[in-house]
């Protein structure tokens, strides 16, 4: 029989993921450091470990933790270290695998102690992270059996319906990994979309209509409280800025080759790191306009506000998007957006009133639309304030609410001695 929560003011969510917010090594730069200071082992670019879904998961721990419930996060190692930590007040974070990029799928392999046994606190919800990885869906498909608990997807990238690419790493993810994706929808007791496109998707491939929510990504407003000094200084404006991985979906290489194109004049800024990275410091070292380009590195992700509010444009140039989280952070900093109309970034950016979209892998689309915003600073301040206007909804006090609702309406909704997998 599926059991009650412990506490009723407080669930015990398993939360399973391949990649959480990553440790930073000790001496983590201070608010008024430079730019460029790194605050994570650089072996960890290798991973891919830095995006919207680490920012995410972390996030909706922290607010979740705050409202009493006690939380398990199982995720790959990454180049942390194997083990457990504490994480806020009630949640413990378990770290597993090996630290070896080609081998980063065995982490589920190692979880597998982890999720099997009951500890003192029974489980009530598993809770499921999908990105591009085929190892995590079918161990939460098994914890849940284990524990005899709902669960719940969220989707934060398709591989069935979003995922595009001609390597061979990719046709195998949408190939294999949309049959075990559509499979374990189908299974699950709540699938949590970020976009209503995707929502619609999950759908026509047969999961029950009831049992799909939209909850977008969010931004924390307690990182958007307060001044933030110029940690751009010395860069000249317009500054127009990508803040993010730098790995082949996020096409950041597009942007630079953009902006070389441009035929005004302005500065651009690109933060993160990735396993892209070393291709895009080549593209900007034979730039025309190099002298104009700042390739930064990877920073907190508590420090990307301060970033932000030093821009005067952000940039998403994806090949594909689920979403694309650093938008509506972007729109809670007052920043208009020129993004790839792709996947469900028009949900988010709306062209003409919080940014301005193009199409996807198109260096002189985007180079025309940021020539626009250049020589248009009125455009620009529009557009700003009307992402503001826009950025109230994402919120994740408010979203986390709606996550919380979908826990508590699996668990009333489950029948007796009914597996959830």
């Amino acid at each position: 029989m599926p059991h009650a929560p412990e506490d009723p003011g407080g669930l015990h969510i398993l939360r399973l993921c391949s990649v959480f917010e990553p440790e930073t090594r000790a001496g983590t730069p201070a608010p008024g450091a430079p730019l460029l200071a790194g605050a994570l082992d650089g072996r960890a670019a290798r991973f891919d470990p830095i995006g919207g879904m680490q920012n995410h998961t972390a996030t909706l721990t922290r607010c979740l933790d705050s409202q009493g419930h006690r939380q398990t996060v199982v995720t790959s190692r990454l180049a942390a270290r194997a083990g457990r930590s504490q994480f806020g007040e009630r949640a413990t974070v378990q770290r597993t695998g090996l630290a070896v990029p080609r081998l980063r799928q065995l982490w589920a392999l190692w979880a597998l102690p982890t999720v099997w046994r009951h500890g003192a606190t029974p489980v009530d919800v598993v809770h499921v992270h999908q990105g591009e990885d085929l190892a995590v869906l079918p161990l939460a498909r098994l914890a849940a059996r284990r524990h005899r608990c709902p669960l719940v997807v969220t989707l934060h990238c398709s591989v069935g319906h979003t995922m595009t690419g001609r390597s061979m790493r990719a046709r195998v993810l949408q190939a294999l990994g949309g049959r075990v994706e559509r499979s374990c929808l189908r299974r699950a007791d709540a699938v949590i979309t970020l976009t209503d496109r995707a929502a619609d998707a999950v759908r026509n491939d047969g999961v029950p209509a009831d049992r799909v929510h939209t909850v977008p990504s969010g931004y924390d407003p307690g990182l958007f409280a307060g001044p933030h000094g110029d940690v751009l200084a010395g860069i000249a404006r317009p500054r127009i800025g990508y803040v993010g991985r730098l790995a082949p979906q996020k096409r950041p290489d597009v942007l630079v080759e953009a902006f070389g194109r441009m035929r005004r004049r302005a500065s651009l800024v690109v933060v993160g790191d990735g396993p892209d990275r070393g291709r895009v410091a080549r593209l900007v070292a034979e730039s025309p306009v190099r002298d104009r380009i700042t390739l930064g590195r990877f920073i907190p992700h508590r420090r990307v506000p301060a970033v932000l509010a030093a821009l005067d444009v952000l940039v998403l140039p994806s090949a594909y998007e689920e979403m694309g989280s650093v938008l509506t952070e972007a729109m809670a900093a007052g920043l208009p957006v020129v993004a790839s109309e792709v996947g469900g970034i028009p949900e988010v950016v709306r062209h003409g009133i919080t940014g301005l979209l193009v199409p996807p892998l198109d260096p002189d689309a985007l180079a025309d639309a940021l020539d626009r915003l250049v020589a248009d600073p009125v455009l620009r301040e529009r557009l700003a304030s009307g992402a503001r206007e826009h950025a109230g909804s994402y919120a994740w006090p408010r979203l986390t609410a709606r996550v919380e609702a979908i826990y508590h309406r699996v668990l009333g909704r489950q029948g007796p001695g009914r597996p959830a997998a």
